[in-house]
């Protein structure tokens, strides 16, 4: 299945309520499971991942297929290695080629018993659940913050507590503060310094939560409004001083034409007539974003050198070489200059055939190429519904805002 969106004029304006965040849904889900609590989750993301671990956490079975949900494999490969069981953990083909051993290596130095019933490396996994001690264990810096997160999540209910050492540059900072942040708020304490993390063995506070609106989801309607020549959008559900990295958005959304200005129950976007002459930045600390500043800042025109990106190859596609092979497609000419870099100097080339986005599995990839339909509605996106992975009304709340969408 292919979509063609189109709109009757490039003016966007209406009210979208955000998606909850599926980075803190399944986050206190596990915490909720870990503490065995029947307190309501309320405004629990609806999206596919969310739906898996909550499916998982709530089975009668002991094998379990997660699909496509990078997070829930991750989360749950920490969480059933200290349930007492014999588990399977396993995935979507891509799942099978998405490398896990960081997270099963610092685990059975904790005591876990976790193997690989297929390729070394790589799920599916076979689990014996048991009563971890803890303690220590040391990661690479550089390493996706979910293996970081799987194990911050279970450390206070280690025997021992756990402290893990981070080797080198820290990656993806954000999401490992918004883990830690998340647990506090659940009553645990905990030291974080300079690369040492340092949690004891505690009880988590069983209490209700309500989960704020997605940030990363907001990305995409400021895309739109990136790209249109006017208009006006309240996103709803969002908090200012939120624990999602992704928040940083603003700062580099304002370099890009896009102004933002709070109330009480959300925010209001709209252009401005400030636009940098090239985009310069480090995404270390929200990687799930360059495709869409790369495909904004294409669109606009505005060369660009984005670091930080080391963790998008392992991602539900190779997002580096998916953005090069996808924005080629329209003529923009970019580069790979260094491991986890991706730039843009303003070189293109003719393309002639139609052109047929492909989303590899993606959510991320049909949602940042969304936004092209302001200027080339001629453009369709193969496998768009791949978008219910973390965002499944993305296309009803386009139709809201007055786009056309046509099934192809």
């Amino acid at each position: 299945m292919q979509y063609s969106i189109s709109k009757k004029n490039n003016i966007i304006e209406g009210r979208i309520n955000l998606p909850a965040s599926k980075s803190i849904s399944n986050r206190v889900q596990i915490i909720n499971a870990l503490s065995y609590s029947f307190e309501p989750i309320k405004n629990l993301s609806t999206c596919d991942d969310s739906k898996v671990m909550q499916e998982v956490l709530f089975s009668n079975t002991n094998v379990f297929d997660v699909g496509h949900a990078g997070t829930s494999m991750r989360f749950l490969t920490a969480y059933l290695s200290k349930i007492l069981g014999e588990w399977t953990l396993t995935g979507s083909d891509r799942m099978k080629e998405r490398p896990i051993s960081v997270l099963v290596d610092a685990l059975n130095s904790l005591g876990a018993q976790v193997s690989y019933l297929e390729k070394e490396g790589y799920p599916p996994l076979k689990i014996l659940g048991s009563n971890l001690t803890g303690e220590e264990v040391s990661l690479k810096g550089d390493t996706s913050s979910q293996y970081i997160t799987a194990l911050l999540l279970i450390a206070p209910t280690l025997v021992n507590g756990l402290k893990i050492k981070l080797e080198g540059k820290i990656v993806s900072r954000s999401y490992i503060e918004m883990t830690l942040n998340i647990m506090k708020e659940f009553g645990i304490e905990y030291e974080f310094k300079g690369n040492e993390i340092f949690v004891d063995k505690q009880a988590y506070k069983v209490m209700p939560y309500t989960v704020e609106g997605d940030w990363s989801g907001a990305s995409y309607w400021y895309a739109f409004m990136a790209l249109a020549p006017k208009g006006k959008l309240f996103l709803d559900g969002l908090k200012k001083n939120s624990f999602q990295g992704d928040s940083g958005l603003i700062e580099v959304f304002e370099k890009l034409g896009v102004k933002t200005n709070f109330s009480k129950r959300g925010m209001y976007i709209e252009q401005s007539n400030e636009v940098c002459k090239k985009l310069i930045f480090d995404f270390i600390e929200m990687p799930d974003l360059a495709q869409t500043f790369a495909v904004v800042s294409a669109l606009k025109n505005i060369p660009f050198h984005f670091k930080g990106l080391e963790t998008l190859k392992i991602k539900e596609t190779n997002r580096i070489a998916a953005l090069i092979d996808e924005l080629a497609k329209l003529g923009y000419v970019l580069h790979e200059p260094k491991e986890g870099e991706l730039a843009w100097d303003g070189e293109m080339k003719e393309v002639t055939e139609e052109i047929i986005i492909k989303t590899y599995h993606d959510h991320r990839m049909a949602m940042s190429f969304a936004p092209i339909a302001m200027l080339r509605p001629e453009i369709k996106i193969d496998d768009p519904m791949v978008v219910n992975k973390s965002y499944p009304n993305f296309w009803e709340q386009l139709k809201e805002v007055g786009f056309h969408i046509e099934e192809s």
